[in-house]
């Protein structure tokens, strides 16, 4: 499934890729459990299997999206296959459960813990004594040394992306001994724990040269059950070989070789051979599915000609057996074509009987941005009622249901059910309630029946005025109010809920609901509510657009107009989210562990640049507070892990209150993968094991149990 979406963590929240048991949270918390946080809504799906039953040897064949620019996790331009080669070669201090919680990575670590606070923070690191890089040189201090100084931020001449945390450490310095590494902080660090992850050798990082040339299309030193090979990119190609200096568990597999191969051409691939683990859209999902099923080579509702009805097949017969026979001519080419696609498509169906579909939630959330810098959203009563309109559930249950996965809705902004900070906060705002939304408006000033004046003909969104998209296609639709919404009449007037939502989350008492106009559009000032609603126009985003429109129609009626403009993939995120050109957008957030490093940058107060320009960092929605910017301060310095959790759930109530970005679901993880593939799949929030991913023995069966139980014996 492609979502316009970000990137995974070590690249920080920028964007980086495209995509895009109903039991309420809350309710997970009460059976029996004070913790908010839950459980994961679906548990990974890797077919798991003790190693003694896999095969050794062997090259796993895995589709990427491309050959990153970079192998530098900490540059600009590095990529979500930069962060799967780093998984593989390079030292992690901690890496991600299958609960998306840091765990302590036993192949490079004996401990890490917080051994002093006063007068500083010292974090002290006790190293596994086997622990060396490639070249044989243990790891040490030394390494630690250098990336702090490279990414403390306080020599510019490092091209780095991000310095959060290394900003705060004061110095580093060897233990009581080579496997010791003590790091003292300048300031309280909460989310030590993300840092060092991944660690890269001092040939890297210790020089301004090396660290932003040396490490971007090679890594000559790494220390991981994989080394890079090999990076072809005119075959759109990387090799990782098993590391013979490796002290952990060696590898099972030979080699991963890690192809480039668009999303639309992954099933065909597969089907030929060249493939044994694709990340899929759904339609690959289905064919996947149907081949999988007994004598089950197609399927009349799938494939070339799928769409044919019998009158259409009656009428290519009558057309091609006919007495023009020009057009007879053309119409029989067009049925053999028809006829080698359909033996193709079927062959391919058999093909594709090898491979099953494994399927998990993926560690990031698709969410409604609202642009709170210009037009009608910049007031906090029109995004409230934007976000009181939409049935949150029922958008989920389009995306998840019809693939078999939990349709819940997202609860919180800064983490995911089973995150050590998840809580559903979303009763800050409020759930769906279309008499208060038009209710907000109405206090807000929008009014049926009000004088519209002829707005006069506006260019296309899309940079400089030009065309949205150059597709050709018509890329604008409107959607206007619904005549048959269901308003209140007369005077009536509605009472906040007591479910304690934040102040200003629902309309003042005393604001009268509109009166009788049904058919009229919300006007102001002589401008009806009409949003501009900027959707990706590219094949992998049709769930986005899928979504976008059942969004528009919740919107309706409550009386707001959405007018959807498709721009090109290329230009989405640059030209349009970035820039503010947009009211209403869909995109996704990667989950984080360390919400108090990797969110204040997404949700923080936009603030003037010298230039006169505003800077946002990375809050796209130009929506923030200084009471939120103040809780992440403080949950980002407080070493007591609960009440650093409680403040990251109180900043999330006030972001849910400003209404500023709506998440709505944790987005579909679907994998097709070779059947005797064991290990590997739909990872959900864990980190791959590298070194257990194989191919099973002959006669072998993978662990018993369904697929999604988890990390695999070892």
């Amino acid at each position: 499934m492609s979502q316009h979406g970000v990137g995974p963590r070590a690249v920080t929240r920028s964007v980086a890729f495209l995509t895009a048991g109903v039991l309420a949270v809350p309710a997970l918390a009460g059976c029996g459990s004070e913790d908010p946080s839950g459980k994961p809504l679906a548990g990974q799906d890797i077919q798991p299997a003790p190693r003694d039953r896999i095969a050794d040897g062997g090259t796993l064949r895995w589709a990427v999206d491309s050959v990153p620019d970079t192998l530098n996790t900490f540059q600009s331009d590095a990529d979500a296959t930069t962060t799967r080669v780093a998984q593989a070669v390079l030292p992690s201090m901690f890496r991600m459960d299958a609960s998306g919680r840091p765990e302590r990575n036993a192949d490079y670590l004996e401990s890490a813990k917080v051994v002093d606070t006063e007068p500083k923070q010292v974090v002290l690191y006790k190293l596994n004594q086997q622990a060396v890089w490639s070249d044989g040189r243990e790891i040490g201090a030394a390494d630690f040394a250098a990336q702090w100084r490279a990414l403390s931020g306080k020599d510019t001449a490092y091209w780095t992306a991000r310095n959060a945390g290394y900003d705060r450490i004061q110095k580093i310095e060897r233990g009581d001994n080579a496997l010791e590494v003590r790091v003292t902080f300048s300031r309280p660090y909460a989310d030590w724990r993300s840092l060092f992850s991944p660690l890269y050798p001092k040939d890297v990082m210790g020089t301004p040269d090396s660290f932003n040339d040396g490490a971007r299309k090679k890594l000559k030193v790494t220390a991981g059950p994989f080394t890079v090979k090999k990076t072809d990119r005119e075959d759109g190609e990387i090799t990782l070989a098993r590391n013979p200096r490796w002290w952990g568990e060696p590898a099972k597999l030979s080699e991963i070789v890690l192809r480039t191969v668009p999303r639309d051409k992954r099933a065909s691939e597969l089907a030929a051979g060249t493939l044994d683990l694709a990340e899929i859209d759904p339609a690959a999902a289905r064919r996947i599915t149907v081949a999988a099923r007994p004598h089950a080579s197609g399927s009349p509702l799938m494939g070339p000609g799928a769409d044919r009805s019998a009158a259409d097949a009656l009428e290519s017969w009558a057309v091609a057996n006919g007495s023009d026979e020009d057009a007879a001519d053309e119409e029989t080419v067009a049925r053999k074509k028809l006829r080698k696609a359909a033996v193709r498509y079927a062959r391919q169906q058999q093909a594709l009987g090898g491979f099953e579909v494994r399927k998990s939630l993926e560690p990031a959330y698709t969410q409604l941005a609202l642009n709170g810098a210009e037009g009608p959203l910049t007031d906090e009563r029109v995004r409230r009622a934007v976000a009181r309109a939409l049935d949150r559930k029922e958008l989920a249950q389009v995306v998840l249901k019809p693939l078999g996965l939990p349709s819940v809705p997202v609860g919180s902004h800064l983490a995911l059910s089973g995150q050590a900070h998840y809580a559903d906060n979303s009763g800050a705002l409020g759930g769906q309630d279309t008499k208060e939304a038009q209710a907000l408006l109405a206090d807000a000033g929008w009014v049926r029946g009000g004088p519209v004046k002829e707005k006069k003909k506006e260019k296309a969104a899309g940079p400089e005025g030009g065309k949205a998209d150059d597709t050709g296609e018509d890329n604008k639709a409107h959607h206007g109010p619904d005549p048959a919404g269901h308003l209140a009449q007369d005077g009536k007037q509605y009472k906040a809920p007591h479910q304690g939502g934040a102040p200003g989350a629902y309309a003042p008492r005393g604001t009268a609901a509109p009166a009788n106009q049904e058919a009229a559009p919300l006007a102001k000032n002589g401008k009806p509510l009409t949003l501009r609603f900027v959707l990706p126009s590219g094949p992998g985003s049709q769930t986005l657009r899928t979504v976008a429109d059942r969004i528009s129609r919740m919107l309706e009626r409550v009386g707001i107009g959405t007018e959807i403009s498709k721009v090109s993939d290329e230009s989405y995120f640059k030209d349009h989210i970035a820039s503010g050109q947009y009211d209403l957008a869909l995109y996704s957030w990667p989950a984080t562990a360390f919400p108090a490093t990797d969110a204040r940058p997404v949700y923080a107060k936009p603030v003037p640049a010298a230039d006169g320009s505003l800077n946002v960092e990375q809050n796209y929605t130009r929506v923030g507070t200084d009471q939120v910017d103040q809780l992440f301060d403080e949950a980002v310095a407080t070493l007591d892990e609960g009440e650093s959790r409680s403040l990251i759930r109180k900043a999330d109530s006030r972001i849910w209150a400003a209404a500023g970005s709506i998440p709505l679901f944790q987005r579909p993880q679907l994998l097709a993968a070779r059947k005797n593939l064991v290990n590997a799949g739909a990872f959900g929030f864990g980190t791959p094991v590298y070194e257990d991913m194989g191919f099973l023995k002959k006669g072998a069966k993978p662990a018993s149990g369904p697929s999604a139980k988890g990390s695999p014996a070892r």
